[in-house]
């Protein structure tokens, strides 16, 4: 692997007790690009631009994936990453159902090593702040013809970073966009199925709310995830999520939240869960509380849920099963206790 070291670091320059997430970036990124049919030899190098002409093909056709990780920090000052081949993994099902190579495991993990450890610096060692990674791959080459690419560049920035969402978190149930549908891209990790979601976002945001609760497609009764977020229900002290399935994200913070709260014997139950469902437990005190999970934002509380004009709103400041899971999730990441399910790798 090709290595060339900035010369003109701005660490020094950089406020870290005013982090705003993913507006800061470090010194360095790692890079590979793949064309006639294989990819070529790696390489780190400054944080730069990329340089592409107005006829590239993701401007135009939009086949871009990525992915989102963090970098720990443990007592000892050991670099910790969380379940980084889970994200590898993900990142290849996206690529597939883009119709994008598949990056080789070997490359990701050396860019995604020699990367972390050359820009050591950048992680932060204060609590409840870490250094977000965004691996992605984007089609590069050079023609308008709606048609796959054959050339494309694998890519790893870092950001370090504090909290997601500041304050409360109020969201309101989302009736005519859609996220997702059957068939589509919505388990992918498709900047497309971002861009769709910003304009009922933002619509949203203007009324006052923090993010929208998706639901499904075709008759809009069913929850299917959050924003940025897969959503959790705690309903009779039992957790319920929505099934996955083609039009949700599979996260992996919500796969090891699900297997934490099964450690602690705590009830979960995947299957589909109703908007009918969500306002009747509410009504009848069974619906106690909701959070948001992802790599992002952690474990996030959710104050309120709107659905037309009928308000549920949670104390996200008592003691939940939210801020038990999240305790033992963070302590995990940050080295604090031992990994039992061997989620942790060292650098």
């Amino acid at each position: 692997m090709k290595i060339t070291l900035n010369q003109n670091s701005k660490f020094d320059k950089i406020d870290f007790d005013n982090l705003k997430f993913g507006r800061v970036f470090s010194d360095h990124m790692a890079i590979c690009k793949f064309s006639n049919g294989k990819w070529s030899e790696a390489e780190i190098k400054p944080y730069q631009s990329l340089g592409f002409n107005p006829g590239t093909h993701v401007f135009h056709y939009g086949q871009a994936v990525f992915e989102g990780m963090k970098a720990y920090k443990d007592s000892n000052d050991n670099t910790l990453l969380f379940r980084p081949i889970e994200n590898f993994k993900r990142l290849n099902r996206s690529a597939q159902r883009l119709c994008m190579p598949s990056i080789d495991q070997d490359i990701f993990m050396d860019c995604l090593t020699q990367l972390i450890k050359i820009d050591d610096k950048w992680i932060p060692r204060k609590e409840n702040q870490s250094l977000y990674i965004r691996p992605f791959m984007i089609a590069s080459s050079e023609f308008i013809r709606a048609t796959p690419a054959d050339e494309f560049i694998f890519c790893i920035i870092t950001s370090p970073t504090d909290k997601y969402y500041a304050g409360e978190t109020n969201l309101i149930i989302e009736e005519n966009y859609s996220r997702a549908s059957e068939g589509g891209t919505g388990f992918a990790k498709a900047a497309g199925n971002y861009a769709a979601a910003f304009a009922p976002t933002k619509n949203a945001q203007k009324k006052g709310y923090t993010q929208v609760i998706w639901t499904d497609a075709y008759s809009h009764k069913y929850i299917e995830e959050s924003g940025t977020m897969n959503i959790m229900f705690v309903i009779d002290n039992k957790i319920v999520t929505p099934l996955l399935n083609n039009n949700i994200l599979p996260g992996i913070t919500r796969d090891s939240i699900l297997r934490l709260a099964k450690q602690k014997n705590i009830v979960v139950e995947e299957r589909k869960v109703s908007i009918y469902e969500l306002t009747e437990a509410y009504k009848n005190n069974s619906l106690t509380e909701v959070f948001g999970v992802g790599t992002a934002v952690t474990i996030n509380p959710v104050n309120s849920i709107t659905y037309k004009d009928f308000k549920m709103e949670f104390d996200a400041n008592k003691d939940t099963l939210a801020k038990e899971l999240k305790e033992g999730l963070l302590n995990i990441q940050y080295g604090k206790v031992e990994d039992q399910n061997n989620w942790v790798t060292v650098l």
